[in-house]
């Protein structure tokens, strides 16, 4: 391990509660075994204070200062981010559709010094996400725009009820709004090999409030989520704040980029790498998305 990684993750990092640089201790190993149980039991798993309280003010202040340079766009959706043209029998629910109107700031318009890449690129970070998720190891994304981004989600606007294309996602909020912006998901709502459709319906429908699980996030918490499995929204936003929120971009195989389509979608544009690899994503699953 770098010397770099290592004063990266003292300096950004609450390393007396994580002590990401001592995998074997027992402390470290006892943050990983809360993290898994929670993400079996619940789907997902937060670390309060993961940066360090004195550098949650800074985290804010350059997030929002990139925040302006977000491709903004209102369409609509559905859950499973397929065509809402798509042929579906009559109930299904990626029938029902949603208006989408929040945005995101690709990792090449995110300079290389703030928090947020240097955590990214940080391989104890990355050693502990794999952990956590009982993984060998993870990769950043080859992708030049999804590998890191940042979610910007204006006053009036929410992120409507969808799967996750990738099994497990890494996120921080990093500046909350004055009210609203309530991340909401139904864990484990389905599996690789069952879609439950009568189950995601009654939640699209309003009919199973009982599914939901509302989660408190404050800025600098680090959520670890599977967000494939478990359907979940960012309710709108009130106030005059905009929800900020980093999304960390992993794979468990090297070289993975996101579809033309997608990527168009989230950022209004792609480049060469996604050209180029059009055509050759494989999946673990045959879920719908």
């Amino acid at each position: 391990m770098s010397a770099v990684d290592i004063q990266v993750a003292e300096d950004v990092i609450d390393t007396v509660r994580y002590p990401l640089g001592a995998p074997e201790s027992a402390a470290l190993q006892n943050v990983v075994a809360r993290v898994r149980q929670n993400l079996h039991q619940f789907g997902c798993s937060v670390l309060p204070d993961f940066i360090r309280p004195a550098l949650q003010d800074r985290l804010r202040r350059e997030c929002a200062e990139v925040a302006p340079r977000a491709y903004f766009d209102v369409e609509v959706v559905n859950a499973y981010n397929i065509s809402t043209e798509s042929r579906l029998p009559k109930g299904h629910p990626g029938r029902t559709t949603m208006e989408r109107g929040n945005a995101f700031v690709a990792r090449d318009q995110i300079p290389g010094n703030l928090l947020i890449h240097q955590l990214y690129t940080n391989n104890l970070f990355q050693n502990f996400v794999a952990s956590c998720f009982d993984l060998p190891e993870v990769h950043e994304l080859a992708d030049p725009l999804s590998a890191l981004c940042l979610n910007v989600v204006t006053p009036g606007r929410g992120h409507p009820w969808h799967f996750d294309t990738n099994e497990f996602t890494v996120s921080m909020l990093t500046q909350e709004p004055e009210d609203g912006g309530a991340f909401e998901y139904c864990p484990n709502i389905r599996s690789a090999h069952a879609e439950n459709f009568d189950d995601v319906s009654g939640v699209l429908a309003g009919h199973r409030d009982d599914l939901i699980r509302r989660l408190p996030l404050r800025p600098g918490d680090l959520q670890l989520f599977t967000g494939r499995y478990s359907l979940h929204r960012v309710s709108p936003v009130r106030g005059e704040t905009e929800r900020h929120s980093v999304i960390f971009a992993y794979s468990e195989r090297p070289g993975v980029i996101g579809s033309v389509s997608r990527t168009k979608q989230l950022f209004g544009r792609v480049l060469p790498e996604h050209l180029a690899a059009e055509g050759h994503a494989t999946r673990g699953d045959r879920l719908l998305d």
